[in-house]
């Protein structure tokens, strides 16, 4: 049996899923900045519940 294979993300190419696919699981650095971009962009997300935004302490407490 081979090494298991995968698709890119990004472009569905198959990767094979060995220490030598330097951008596993994606097939190239191109596809995986690609991803990353989008991770900043806000195009993709975690699923869960919105953060509450923190408080400001009053002026005369100090912040941690």
């Amino acid at each position: 049996m081979g090494a298991p294979r995968v698709r890119c993300p990004t472009c569905q190419r198959e990767v094979v899923w060995v220490a030598e696919s330097t951008w596993r699981p994606f097939c190239s650095e191109r596809c995986r900045m690609v991803d990353l971009g989008a991770w900043f962009a806000g195009e993709r997300a975690i699923p869960g519940e919105e953060m509450a935004e923190p408080e400001d302490p009053p002026p005369d407490q100090p912040r941690n």
